[in-house]
């Protein structure tokens, strides 16, 4: 539900000149999302926006430019405690297994990481492939990965 909040939260801010949180926590209860604005309030910081001018004077928010938001590392801490279940590996390939509907988050957020070995990702609704290269770097990520489960 989170990965598909914070999708909306994205796409409605592309689309609209968002103001404030109690603007967005609307729009996101009209697309049936049943928000309070604490919980936007989190997933504006999460999520690294920023208000920037628009038209007319106003200020509304945005996604950062050029990496200006949260440390990824920090992100990706917090995503894997909120979002993985498991960890698995085979030959050059690493597994994860996400809540449903977060992985697009969490595989986002390990490509901006962008760990020593990782050549990308391929995420589905609740699984994520992580293609490493070369394969002796699998035990290495997979270590790392596990020391940012709770």
């Amino acid at each position: 539900m989170k990965g598909a909040r914070r999708r909306a939260i994205v796409d409605i801010i592309a689309i609209q000149a968002i103001q404030t949180q109690a603007q967005l926590t609307a729009e996101l209860n009209r697309r049936g999302f049943d928000v309070t604005q604490a919980t936007v309030s989190r997933d504006v910081k999460d999520l690294g926006l920023v208000k920037v001018p628009a038209e007319g004077g106003i200020y509304r928010y945005a996604l950062p430019e050029g990496g200006h938001g949260p440390d990824p590392y920090d992100r990706l801490t917090k995503l894997f405690a909120d979002s993985v279940v498991s960890l698995d590996w085979s030959l050059n390939l690493i597994v994860i297994r996400t809540l449903p509907g977060t992985a697009h988050a969490v595989a986002s957020c390990l490509d901006h990481v962008r760990l020593a070995g990782v050549i990308g990702t391929v995420a589905g609704d609740d699984t994520i492939l992580v293609v490493v290269k070369p394969r002796s770097r699998v035990r290495l990520i997979l270590n790392e990965l596990q020391r940012l489960l709770p």
